[in-house]
């Protein structure tokens, strides 16, 4: 039934693409439940409104059955503060304020306020936490200083504006507290996604890498391999000899190919594991000039090389060969230079070749120009390719050096 859904266009089914109450309830269904911490909670609350009625003896009216569920029933909201924070805050403020006002003892009782306030700032719900605080300071400020007539214990008289103030500041606290841990845990969440987003861009980075080193590979090998399968394919009859000569070179090419694709699947296998062969480098380039002579081109190398680090190697090495590519493939012309120039802190790479251009894809394809111009970019140099003005087509690239390579 899935699959059918899916063949006629419509979206599969899954958790959190249903109806709004269905994604409400399997939400709430992943919240948990805090058993223990309220059971602890409770525990304690009972046990020290004990205490606190023996403390406060004659001053305050003594625990009775009504008092014992009032605690209970305040600190027993508790187990749904994570679901419910909004109605847990005013549901323990209003029951801590009925508590006060049958003139029971104070004590830990207060403590369910603080629980149930620090929740429903911590998720989010700063303006109820705050009203059910001050719906709880107000109507304490009622009963103390007017309502204490009629309410027990007997005989009491109004409470003193300097406990009021120790209330206020018990509030004030509450919400500091509260408010404290709400930053906290919102500076946690962007780290955790800063650090999501940083691991999804090495992602992409070491696929982009990949992606321009099998291109390159690929691309170099299998222009190579075409051009000499159709030269094996003419002289098969006439020039079996030359034939022979032909479909050696594809063997060779073919297995160089397969191993440097290899040596980056190697790397896609055990990532962070050194590479079994060197990464190649423009030490290689008279062998380039021999693979490109085997395709029919003829290249002429200007300039002798330096020492380069590791990765500017590789990726001059590529960029040229690449150049190179793209003349066998998409110019009329057999001959091809690459100039190199080591100057000014920057290596300085020229490939030319006369035309004219054989195809709509002149001077390369769009993915074989866009990985010279990435790895360039990733090194902080520059690429410019495009057609000369006597003719032909330049790819000129500028790989910058700091002083220390450039002195190696």
């Amino acid at each position: 039934m899935e699959e059918q859904r899916i063949r006629r266009g419509g979206p599969p089914l899954r958790w959190g693409h249903g109806p709004p109450w269905l994604n409400r309830w399997d939400e709430e269904r992943a919240v948990r439940w805090p058993w223990r911490s309220t059971v602890l909670l409770t525990v304690f609350v009972l046990m020290g409104s004990n205490f606190a009625a023996h403390a406060q003896e004659g001053e305050r009216a003594a625990l009775d059955l009504f008092a014992r569920v009032l605690l209970l029933v305040a600190a027993g909201q508790l187990l749904w503060r994570l679901r419910y924070p909004v109605p847990v805050v005013f549901g323990t403020a209003a029951t801590v304020a009925v508590y006060l006002g049958a003139g029971y003892p104070y004590g830990p009782v207060l403590l369910t306020v603080a629980v149930a306030c620090f929740s429903a700032v911590v998720a989010g719900r700063r303006r109820a936490a705050w009203a059910a605080l001050g719906m709880l300071w107000a109507a304490h400020v009622l009963v103390a200083h007017w309502l204490y007539r009629w309410l027990p214990p007997s005989g009491d008289g109004p409470a003193s504006w300097g406990q009021e103030i120790v209330i206020a500041t018990w509030v004030v606290a509450i919400v500091a507290l509260s408010e404290l841990a709400r930053i906290r845990r919102e500076q946690w969440a962007r780290e955790r996604a800063e650090r999501a987003q940083a691991a999804r861009r090495r992602a992409d980075e070491e696929r982009l890498r990949i992606a321009r080193e099998l291109h390159d590979v690929l691309a170099h090998s299998i222009s190579v391999i075409n051009v000499q399968a159709g030269v094996g394919l003419a002289l098969l009859d006439t020039e079996p000899e030359q034939a022979r000569t032909a479909l050696t070179t594809i063997k060779a090419a073919s297995k160089e190919a397969l191993g440097e694709v290899r040596q980056v699947l190697d790397t896609l296998r055990t990532p962070g594991d050194a590479p079994r062969a060197p990464a190649p480098g423009l030490d290689r380039l008279p062998e380039l000039v021999e693979q490109a002579a085997s395709a029919g081109l003829t290249v002429a190398v200007e300039g002798e090389p330096p020492r380069l680090p590791p990765g500017t190697d590789l990726a001059a090495f590529r960029i040229v060969q690449e150049a190179l590519t793209n003349v066998v493939r998409h110019s009329g012309s057999r001959h091809a230079r690459v100039h190199l120039d080591h100057a000014a802190g920057a290596l300085r790479l020229r490939i030319d070749d006369d035309g004219p251009a054989t195809g709509a894809d002149a001077g390369g394809s769009g993915n074989g120009l866009a990985g010279m111009r990435e790895r360039a970019a990733a090194l902080g140099g520059t690429i410019e390719a495009g057609p000369r003005p006597d003719g032909g087509f330049r790819v000129l690239a500028v790989l910058p050096l700091t002083a220390q390579e450039e002195n190696r």
